[in-house]
């Protein structure tokens, strides 16, 4: 599959994410610069990384050495609360170690331990989406409230919220009020707080002839919720990609709504 062929959802600044990602937490040094090509390879154009993850150097060679055109893929790294007062320093030298004119998507990764940081660091990662530094900008582990924070200071609302999210974690409101502010939900550790052996997951990955991983994901992408799905096994890493045969039915999408606590 081509990049073209892939499901994508609109952001701010006519900006076009794909809703399937590469997650990249803990994968380093060798291992995380096989598992990015493994994932380019497979055909995933949207890459997860962060400069508190340690690997971006390894993710801009995997990038650089995969022989895809810069303007094929979507990049996403993210400021670390630490580097407060240090935004452009930080994203420079996360360009640098990714050899990359821009990143497609700057996040604040958490909520700065200051509340009335949140909105000079916000205007710091505005100013770098208007300089062409990032195409667009927004934020990680936001609440609604802290979003709305942001929106009420500066009239910009943040093109994309990263959140934990699972089926388990399914939360119509939350999902209907990111909807609602035009922020795009990204899910992370789609796997981790979902229980693959549940009977509903695993009855619609019996219909479908699939995992109940590979469920998990559709459901994401047919709730248009970006998911980041990350692995170093290059047969997983296949897998989880493996997920654009086929969709859920608006039943199916029902009962695995239901899961949510």
């Amino acid at each position: 599959m081509t990049s073209v062929d892939q499901l994508t959802v609109p952001l701010s600044g006519d900006v076009r994410m794909p809703l399937l990602g590469f997650g990249t937490w803990q994968a380093t040094g060798r291992a995380g610069y096989d598992a990015v090509l493994a994932a380019l390879d497979a055909g995933y154009r949207h890459i997860d990384t962060a400069t508190m993850y340690g690997n971006e150097k390894e993710v801009g060679r995997a990038v650089r050495e995969s022989g895809l055109r810069r303007e094929d893929l979507f990049i996403t790294t993210k400021l670390p609360p630490d580097r407060v007062g240090r935004e452009r320093e930080t994203l420079e030298e996360s360009l640098r170690a990714l050899d990359t004119d821009h990143v497609d998507l700057w996040l604040i990764h958490w909520p700065p331990a200051t509340p009335g940081d949140s909105i000079p660091t916000w205007r710091e990662l505005l100013a770098a989406r208007d300089e062409g530094l990032a195409r667009t900008v927004g934020v990680s582990n936001y609440s609604v409230s802290q979003i709305d924070e942001l929106i009420q200071a500066t009239e910009e609302i943040p093109a994309v919220n990263q959140i934990r999210w699972s089926p388990t974690l399914y939360d119509r409101r939350t999902h209907a009020a990111h909807r609602d502010r035009g922020v795009v939900l990204e899910g992370y550790s789609p796997f981790k707080t979902s229980d693959l052996s549940d009977p509903v997951l695993t009855r619609v990955a019996a219909a479908h002839d699939v995992s109940p991983a590979q469920v998990v994901l559709r459901w994401h992408i047919d709730h248009e919720i970006v998911v980041i799905p990350k692995s170093v096994t290059p047969e997983r890493i296949r897998a989880n990609f493996d997920v654009f045969g086929f969709s859920l039915t608006a039943e199916e999408m029902r009962d695995i709504d239901a899961l949510g606590r």
